[in-house]
């Protein structure tokens, strides 16, 4: 059994996606971040980073005791390699495809993240941070157009590298950014979200979501403003 430590938001969506395609055994425990329940200390005891999502296995594949996990590329890594499933087995294609996965955790979100917040959230326009992170954005998005002009999916074969990067672009336009200069994207987009398992897990905790901008409570416990 997982217990998945996770809020609708894109970075938990990456690890809904995952354990609904992998369907395997677990429960979803909401992290309220809006709330600050991310900040709490039985929380932070598992993920020292106070950010969603973490899993705990209790059922790990040595048989001890249970393994915690925090990090979404790590928490990817992680049950792809315990269940033999997305992550490919050959070298050369394994690299492939943690390459792109670390190009996501280390690009895409964080600058779509900064984008969408400046363009969003900023309770005072910054014109130089939109300017700079809407920039940044579709430079990677150009880079993700390029590489699936000719592939169905990000390494050829749907992939953990797809689960990374779906639930961010799926916020595009909370960026202030359009999908209309990169078809490609728009195209591999429209085959992730059709798949059952993508829709089951946008659907989990959906009912929490809360409108971030509705809520100067909620920016607080967001982003630790003051």
């Amino acid at each position: 059994m997982i217990d998945l430590y996770s809020w609708p938001a894109p970075n938990g969506h990456k690890a809904h996606i995952l354990v609904e395609e992998l369907e395997i055994p677990y429960r979803i425990i909401p992290i309220d971040i809006t709330s600050g329940a991310q900040h709490q200390a039985s929380y932070r005891a598992i993920n020292p980073n106070g950010k969603i999502p973490s899993i705990v296995d209790r059922a790990p594949l040595d048989g001890g005791e249970p393994i915690t996990v925090f990090e979404t590329g790590a928490i990817l890594l992680y049950l792809a390699e315990k269940e033999n499933r997305f992550l490919p087995v050959d070298p050369r294609q394994r690299s492939e495809v943690l390459q792109w996965l670390f190009w996501q955790v280390g690009g895409l979100g964080p600058m779509m993240g900064q984008a969408q917040h400046f363009f969003r959230y900023a309770s005072t326009p910054v014109p130089y941070a939109i300017t700079r992170y809407q920039a940044e954005t579709r430079r990677l998005l150009k880079i993700l157009d390029d590489r699936l002009k000719e592939r169905d999916y990000v390494c050829g074969t749907y992939s953990i590298a797809d689960m990374a990067c779906f639930p961010w672009v799926r916020i595009h336009k909370m960026t202030g950014v359009s999908l209309d200069e990169f078809p490609a994207v728009q195209a591999w987009y429209g085959r992730v979200r059709a798949r059952p398992a993508v829709g089951r897990a946008l659907d989990l905790l959906r009912d929490r979501w809360v409108d971030v901008t509705t809520s100067d409570q909620a920016k607080q416990n967001l982003f630790q403003t003051t």
